[in-house]
């Protein structure tokens, strides 16, 4: 084993994900106590240019044409092979539908240990992890041997996981991946059919607090005051109160707009991924053990059904 950190790179479409950067920002907080260096996994197909921001001191790029897109089964034997052959000190997958979806089968497979939800690493090799919807956090030494972690967002700034310069590429060979059970055939995106969440400056966003569909119209008449849009995490769109594209989330969009005001919204690991972008974070959740506090700027406790409306009267009362 030796003692380098590799970092799984997600991407999609073309674009690397935000958790990717986050995954390099704690690796390199993990190398710097091992005295190793932080590499880079990409795999993909003719994807070589997404390289070209990743802070890291090596990439190590496998393409094929299997991996064009993200293929569970292709990428999961393409990194059990990677992981096999260099054997590093750990390994950083997403806490992501992509992360999710292979890294149990890598740690089965290879007989390795498997810590997730981690959100920091601190003094040295102590993996700090969000679990129980973010309200518990425990601790973990790294283990001695190889091992697999899971990276949940919120501990660290994407930007950390940014560099100007284009790290060294190694070009490693793919065995070849026939017989493959899982094959892409189509890639679906929702209609924008009204506006797209993913360019606004000012997003006022409902979660599950905000109970029932007939609320939503307090915070678009709060939208409206402020000059905002209205944009909702899973459970609301899952109820049909707003449509698909609307939702902010792993599955919907990132966002990364000026001001992101959180009505009622816990704060899941796949909500907080989206929006860890945003110049300002505001929560409003009566929930003192709400994760989504964690990445707030600003928060508070009160009663959503008391502060909006009232909060709406005084931007009214103030624009005249």
């Amino acid at each position: 084993m030796n003692q380098d950190i590799f970092v799984a790179i997600e991407h999609l479409r073309g674009k690397v994900s935000d958790i990717s950067y986050i995954m390099l920002a704690a690796a390199h907080d993990l190398a710097h106590s091992s005295s190793g260096k932080v590499v880079a996994i990409l795999l993909g197909h003719n994807d070589q240019e997404l390289a070209g921001n990743l802070k890291s001191d090596q990439v190590l790029y496998a393409d094929h044409s299997s991996l064009i897109d993200f293929n569970p089964e292709a990428y999961q034997k393409t990194l059990v092979k990677i992981i096999d052959e260099y054997k590093p000190r750990a390994v950083f997958f997403g806490q992501t539908t992509i992360g999710m979806d292979i890294v149990g089968g890598i740690s089965a497979q290879l007989g390795l240990p498997l810590v997730s939800s981690v959100r920091t690493i601190e003094a040295g090799s102590k993996l700090i992890s969000q679990i129980c919807g973010g309200k518990i956090m425990a601790e973990c030494i790294l283990p001695e041997i190889t091992t697999l972690i899971t990276m949940v967002p919120g501990g660290y700034k994407p930007e950390l996981g940014q560099s100007t310069q284009l790290p060294p590429i190694t070009s490693i060979p793919v065995q070849i991946l026939d017989g493959l059970r899982i094959m892409l055939n189509q890639y679906i995106e929702p209609e924008t059919s009204d506006v797209d969440i993913s360019k606004e400056p000012l997003l006022i966003a409902v979660g599950r607090g905000i109970q029932n569909q007939d609320n939503i119209s307090l915070a678009e008449e709060l939208a409206q005051a402020i000059g905002g849009v209205v944009c909702a995490s899973r459970p609301v769109v899952d109820q049909g109160w707003l449509p698909t594209s609307r939702l902010v989330g792993k599955s919907g969009s990132t966002v990364k707009p000026k001001v992101y005001l959180a009505l009622g919204i816990s704060g899941a690991p796949e909500h907080v991924e989206a929006i860890t972008g945003s110049g300002v974070i505001i929560a409003i959740n009566t929930d003192p053990a709400a994760p989504i506090f964690n990445i707030a700027k600003y928060g508070t406790t009160a009663d959503l059904f008391d502060l909006v409306p009232a909060l709406t009267e005084q931007i009214r009362n103030i624009k005249g």
